[in-house]
């Protein structure tokens, strides 16, 4: 699995998200750096199950198109007399 990496605009309103939800949720102030060490946790420990949660979804959307596809075709083929 490839390594899930944040830009710098992305990791720092990730870290701002972290920050208010310790602020509006626990009553608790972070600073910048335990929020970072927090999301690096959170990214390293419990990204790959969103990741892969991810490619789950991903995967049954493609399942359905092509099944879908299928079924395009299978409508399009003209009556014979052989038999398959």
């Amino acid at each position: 699995m490839p390594t899930i990496e944040f830009n710098k605009e992305e990791r720092s309103a990730l870290v701002q998200r972290i920050q208010l939800y310790f602020r509006e949720e626990l009553e608790q102030d972070i600073g910048q750096f335990p929020a970072e060490f927090l999301l690096d946790f959170f990214t390293e420990e419990i990204g790959p199950y969103y990741y892969n949660r991810g490619l789950l979804d991903a995967q049954a959307v493609v399942d359905e198109r092509v099944q879908t596809i299928g079924d395009a075709i299978y409508e399009l083929e003209q009556p014979t007399n052989a038999r398959r």
